[in-house]
């Protein structure tokens, strides 16, 4: 397994003004990443999105830095669906331009009261096939992430997969965002790791619901409970078992490690990558 680098482990520094999309390539290589994935493209200084993402491909390509992911917002939940469905695949077209062979979308961006999921289920499998339907045809495998409260649980991500039931479909497996729905990390993985086309690598700090509100940097679980952010070997995510429960599995692609955490970034990152490598070699 190859260890890149979510974009997204670098927004502080990009919404600062200190970094943007194109810049970052550079530090993801001098940090010994072999591989970047974007979130949803910000272009500037005018570029469309389709000439950014030909800029940052042209750019990874001089740093021998592959694109190995590309993840974008999406919600097939509201009346919007087919607006929807037609966005995610213009995104497909905008993978295709980073070389990117695998793309995330999300399904539902939805909050509390949480509709019944057997009821909603069809209908965003039904969006999930006729993206990746159209995907397969441009060589883009498409994937959803355990993330967004909703699909978050790993019974959940495995019954979308199942009705989905197609062979260009995977899961995007997020080692750490099992906590968000309080379910055991080791057991969500061990269930879905056959089902990943990609992994992210990712560490958080967890304290009970029943203690004091710890403050800044800290959310909510769907349960109540509070999370942050770590450095991978940090927090309390069981990294290392993870790690051994998708080689045992055969998973052999890449592991995109995710960074959301309130300490120095660049710093973090180098911590992190150094203690997944231990993890993973």
């Amino acid at each position: 397994m190859k260890i890149a680098v979510s974009s997204y482990s670098f927004q502080r520094l990009i919404n600062s003004g200190d970094e943007n999309q194109l810049s970052i390539i550079k530090l993801a290589s001098e940090l010994g990443f072999e591989g970047i994935e974007y979130i949803t493209l910000m272009p500037h200084n005018g570029y469309s999105k389709k000439d950014y993402a030909k800029l940052l491909k042209d750019e990874a390509d001089k740093y021998n830095l592959p694109i190995t992911s590309y993840a974008v917002s999406a919600n097939f939940s509201d009346e919007n669906i087919r607006e929807e469905l037609e966005n995610a695949k213009k995104e497909v077209d905008i993978a295709c331009v980073l070389g990117a062979k695998v793309m995330r979308h999300d399904v539902m961006m939805v909050n509390p009261p949480f509709p019944s999921f057997p009821l909603v289920l069809p209908r965003i499998a039904d969006a999930c096939r006729e993206v990746t339907e159209y995907a397969a045809g441009k060589g883009i495998a498409t994937t959803v992430e355990n993330h967004g409260y909703f699909f978050q649980d790993s019974i959940r991500m495995e019954q979308l997969y199942a009705a989905v039931n197609h062979a260009n479909f995977g899961l995007l497996v997020d080692i750490g965002n099992f906590l968000c729905a309080d379910e055991d990390p080791v057991l969500a993985v061990s269930r879905l790791a056959s089902y990943a086309k990609l992994v992210h690598a990712k560490d958080l700090h967890i304290k009970s619901g029943s203690d004091p509100n710890p403050g800044d940097c800290f959310f909510k679980t769907r349960g109540g409970n509070y999370i942050r952010g770590a450095i991978i070997g940090h927090g309390n995510v069981p990294v290392k078992r993870c790690m051994e429960i998708l080689k045992f599995s055969g998973y052999d692609g890449y592991l995109v490690l995710e960074f959301e955490g309130m300490e120095d970034v660049l710093q973090a990152l180098k911590i992190s990558i150094a203690n997944l490598r231990t993890c993973v070699y």
